[in-house]
């Protein structure tokens, strides 16, 4: 199945950047969408940037719109989310995730009306105040 490996994560000032990149391997000829979600301690996974392959399209979530931006080489099967204008609120566990064939199921979930069922295995983003 696709497999999703992040990297780039670390620390950094309010204020700072960050990039983090995300290759996808299998068989990834049936992706069509990639998507970051972040999860802080205690909090539910949400949905932050979105991208769909064919085209380019992107949805961002409002707390990150103008701050965050997504993007992909098909060519490469690596998608990539550049962070700006850090805050301490963006600290959390980020996971990139795919869209495909793999039926909808308990690990699945919704975001900007994609379904996203192939998760990586996160990385850490820690914002300092």
């Amino acid at each position: 199945q696709v497999q999703l490996v992040e990297s780039g994560g670390g620390s950094a000032q309010a204020g700072g950047s960050l990039t983090l990149s995300c290759a996808a391997s299998g068989p990834t000829y049936n992706v069509n969408s990639l998507a970051w979600f972040r999860q802080a301690p205690g909090k539910e996974r949400e949905g932050v940037a979105r991208i769909y392959t064919p085209t380019g399209v992107t949805y961002y979530d409002d707390s990150v719109e103008g701050r965050f931006t997504i993007s992909r080489d098909n060519a490469k099967n690596t998608v990539y989310l550049q962070m700006s204008s850090l805050k301490a609120e963006d600290t959390a566990v980020y996971y990139c995730a795919a869209r495909g064939p793999k039926p909808e199921g308990p690990g699945s979930l919704w975001f900007a009306g994609h379904v996203f069922s192939y998760w990586g295995q996160g990385t850490q983003v820690t914002v300092s105040s």
